[in-house]
């Protein structure tokens, strides 16, 4: 199984084998000096995706994660822009800068890929874009502005005529998408016994080069001899690699002098890794001595993708499609109290934010104290006031009853304890209880345990009035207010109440394996797939305890794997019998899979049943949607019973 799997990747790439030592020919290195990559995966994760999807299937996505989409997606803030508005903006700026309808060079937009959390397909076929070069069969069909179905028109031009395209997917009028092209052929310049100047990155920098991104003094691995700022050099890839001891390395020290001949380091390793040229900014002493800066200045690219840094700041958000419609999926609606549980770095936050008109309340959640201040940071450029930002671990999401009354005591008992020789203790106590039930009754179940907060004034009072109880218990339920979340300030929380949310979002941690582009994949495990699983249900049970009858929950992940997708979706259903599977509007995406999968321990996991594949959204990197690979499930709460 394993071996037919690894034929068919190479058959699909149309990769030779190297296994000639001696002198390359000119034919040769035609192949070398190209952009071809090939995943590895583990063995047993391999053969657990081949049960999943087929191997040709299997191998076809692959290829498809070893390449960026040839196209960005733009979501317009419409509170402050309109999406005509946006578009004629972004003719404007691509006039600007000399660019055509007809021309494929899209680095006028940037220097920078600006990316969210929250990433083509290459199947046979001699389709020919907007450049005149080779283009996968379907890659750019149903894209930029081709929406409206799941059916794709065989027919259907490989590229759409205009560069910049409103989307024509029902609800998403205010998503624009703008071409990029690829790949490119390039001419390294090689002459026999003379391999051109060549810059090595490593393998991460390289996925972010063909995003769009330039090659910065840490991507740089390794360099040519008498390398001078202004050489146009070529760059390759360092891909880890597997050791006898069961790990992944490069095998290569940082600042390695490199040749061009067959005694380099990994020289057999990057035939078919070369994703560009460019021209050297710093010379090769340079490029090891420095901190920081642009090494190489990438002025040929095999992918020529939009950057988008610091253009139309506060108006647009580049966001992968799917992210989008997660959005849309939870179906937002002003007023209400929603949860995004993992909210990091704030897109599909954010996104939810404009469809409610930035009426209601949106608490965005994360683990992590630095990626709170990056969602505080992009909700004040969108110019978003009705998100709250927590710290929070969302396997703690819930605040426990205990936990509760801790807070409680801990915000008023100051203040009673000050009032002791005032009064005896049954009236403070009274006082409390006739407090806490009048405001805790109007609290529509919020979260009371959420801020720690501290009467100060109460504490040095001798009398604790019923109007600085009150004012207490506001703040315990509103939290700290907008005005001190701002800056550099982070606020802690305990958890909310159950039941205290219309809606709740999980995009939950995942294995990423859906994000493109993707140049290594060894890393995971069958163990660490299941663990990130258990990991998932653990968060999913917290989402359940939060959302209040007739509410919703969405859970989306951007990975492949049914075992973190329909796995946790079969889970679902079949321990809460009050949730329930609903249809998403739009419908992109395409079905879930229907089956199970048996582990080597006997383990059987079970994923969708028939008739439900078709309410969940499954994005397939090697459909002709040419999107991320990604997952989207959507339930709804109904009443215990």
């Amino acid at each position: 199984m394993h071996s037919k799997a690894r034929r068919l990747l190479q058959n699909l790439r149309g990769r030779p084998l190297f296994t000639s030592q001696g002198p390359a020919s000119l034919m040769d290195q035609s192949e070398r000096y190209c952009f071809n990559p090939v995943l590895k995966w583990n063995p047993q994760v391999e053969e657990y995706f081949i049960k999943a999807y087929g191997a040709e299937h299997f191998a076809r996505i692959s290829t498809a994660l070893t390449r960026p989409s040839c196209y960005s997606c733009i979501r317009v803030n419409t509170l402050k822009s309109t999406t005509d508005a946006v578009i004629e903006k972004l003719h404007a700026i691509a006039e600007e800068a000399g660019l055509g309808e007809s021309t494929g060079d899209m680095s006028l937009l940037g220097t920078h890929t600006v990316v969210d959390s929250d990433k083509p397909p290459q199947q046979n076929g001699s389709l020919t874009n907007a450049n005149g070069d080779k283009c996968p069969e379907g890659q750019y069909k149903k894209v930029l502005g081709s929406f409206g179905g799941d059916t794709v028109d065989p027919k259907r031009e490989c590229l759409p005529s205009s560069l910049i395209s409103k989307s024509n997917i029902p609800g998403l009028d205010y998503v624009v998408f703008i071409r990029g092209s690829g790949p490119h052929d390039i001419d390294y310049g090689y002459a026999f016994d003379k391999p051109p100047k060549e810059v090595i990155v490593s393998r991460k920098c390289a996925e972010a080069v063909l995003r769009g991104a330039q090659v910065y003094v840490p991507g740089a691995m390794a360099c040519s001899a008498h390398v001078e700022k202004g050489d146009v050099v070529a760059v390759s890839v360092a891909v880890e690699q597997p050791c006898p001891d069961d790990t992944w390395n490069v095998n290569m020290t940082r600042g390695t002098v490199l040749q061009g001949i067959q005694i380099d380091p990994l020289y057999n390793e990057r035939n078919g890794m070369y994703i560009g040229q460019g021209i050297a900014m710093m010379s090769r002493a340079g490029i090891f001595r420095a901190s920081e800066g642009v090494a190489v200045d990438m002025k040929n690219r095999v992918y020529r993708l939009p950057s988008f840094n610091d253009v139309l700041r506060g108006e647009i958000f580049l966001q992968n499609l799917p992210s989008v419609v997660t959005a849309h999926a939870l179906d937002p609606q002003k007023g209400e109290r929603i949860l995004d549980m993992c909210a990091a770095p704030g897109g599909k936050t954010t996104a939810i934010a404009i469809l409610m008109k930035d009426e209601g309340e949106i608490v965005a959640a994360d683990r992590s104290h630095n990626k709170v201040l990056d969602i505080q940071k992009l909700a004040a450029e969108l110019g978003l006031n009705c998100i709250t930002t927590y710290k929070l671990d969302a396997l703690k999401s819930v605040c426990k009853s205990h936990e509760l009354s801790a807070a409680i005591t801990s915000n008023s008992g100051d203040s009673f304890k000050s009032d002791a020789t005032n009064q005896n203790s049954s009236t403070v106590e009274s006082q409390t209880e006739k407090v806490q039930a009048d405001d805790i009754a109007g609290l529509r179940m919020r979260d009371v345990c959420n801020v720690n907060v501290k009467n100060e004034k109460s504490r040095e009072s001798t009398y604790a009035s019923r109007a600085e109880l009150r004012k207490s218990m506001r703040r315990m339920r509103n939290g700290p207010g907008r005005n001190q979340c701002k800056g550099t300030r982070v606020e802690n929380s305990k958890g909310f109440l159950p039941h205290s949310f219309d809606r709740v979002l999980l995009d939950a941690p995942c294995s990423a394996l859906g994000l493109r582009p993707r140049l290594f994949s060894g890393e995971e495990t069958i163990e660490s797939l299941r663990n990130h699983a258990k990991y998932q249900r653990r968060m999913f049970d917290q989402a359940v305890q939060l959302v209040r009858p007739g509410g919703v929950i969405v859970y989306s992940t951007c990975t492949i794997n049914p075992g973190e997708n329909e796995a946790l979706v079969r889970y679902a259903l079949d321990t809460y019998k009050f949730l329930s599977l609903v249809p998403q509007h739009p419908r992109v995406g395409g079905p879930g899979l229907v089956g199970s999968f048996e582990y080597s321990d006997g383990y059987i996991e079970e994923w969708l049943k028939p008739g439900e594949e078709e309410l969940v959204q499954r994005f397939d990197p090697s459909a002709p949607l040419d999107t991320i690979g990604f997952f989207i499930a959507k339930f709804v709460v109904n009443k215990e019973t």
